[in-house]
């Protein structure tokens, strides 16, 4: 979808590896827990996600551990707020030398626009990121909060408005990739929920396997638990690098 006005310039996701392509979350309680897997997994990963809960724990000083072992950090903070409070910690956060950000889809057109200006004019860039509708939710969790569009139909609602914001990077769901990827070719999507084949759900309702959301057209995959909580990290993460690549092949 193009609208009036815009004209995208994100280098396209398609040109990467599967090595940049893998974002495994970091969905630990404390900074050392976090740090010892950014060591073992370092040689095979280039992405990292700083949650909520890790962020709280250890603040940006995680943020600049991770760096200094080579990786990239994908800030998942989840901003929603008024826009002169997202504007500022957009503003924060692009201190502290993180690659992506994420804010909610669902703050509406005013906090978007505030803070795609205050990463535009931050001194280090800093990729925004819309969320749209949780990997958690689907259609009753949705419905209990008002919203009487099906997951698909609100992802792409929220996803316009974002797109309108100034901001042409996603997060949804696999589900909803491919009409993503056909309403807005140019974006960046990346996609949580990524469940290798004979790992457990949890708490996700929308999920894929690795290959299906590449094929789909996945810029990046965030997955968490079934690499953190293997047996073999290394050797987890590696398996999902395989089937990226044969995806991407």
């Amino acid at each position: 979808m193009n609208l009036p006005g815009f004209d995208v310039v994100e280098v396209p996701a398609s040109a990467f590896g599967a090595r940049e392509r893998l974002i495994v979350a970091l969905d630990l309680p404390n900074g050392p827990e976090a740090l010892a897997l950014v060591q073992r997994l370092k040689d095979r990963i280039q992405w990292f996600k700083v949650g909520l809960e890790l962020y709280l724990a250890e603040g940006n000083s995680i943020v600049e551990k991770i760096r200094a072992e080579g990786g990239s950090v994908f800030l998942d903070l989840k901003l929603h707020d008024i826009p002169n409070t997202v504007a500022g910690a957009v503003r924060s956060v692009s201190k502290t030398g993180a690659k992506m950000l994420t804010v909610h889809a669902a703050g509406g057109p005013a906090m978007l626009a505030a803070a795609q200006e205050a990463a535009a004019t931050a001194p280090s860039a800093l990729k925004l990121l819309a969320v749209t509708v949780l990997t958690s939710m689907d259609g009753a969790q949705l419905a209990a909060t008002g919203v009487s569009a099906s997951p698909g139909e609100q992802v792409l609602r929220l996803a316009e408005v974002a797109y309108g914001a100034g901001i042409s990077s996603f997060v949804a769901s696999s589900q909803e990739t491919a009409r993503l990827r056909s309403a807005f070719p140019h974006s960046t999507l990346v996609i949580p929920g990524i469940r290798p084949t004979g790992s457990a759900v949890g708490d996700q309702k929308r999920i894929a396997t690795p290959a299906v959301a590449i094929t789909a057209g996945a810029d990046y995959l965030v997955v968490g638990r079934p690499i953190t909580q293997a047996p073999d990290p290394a050797v987890a993460a590696q398996a999902i690098l395989d089937e990226i690549a044969l995806a991407l092949a």
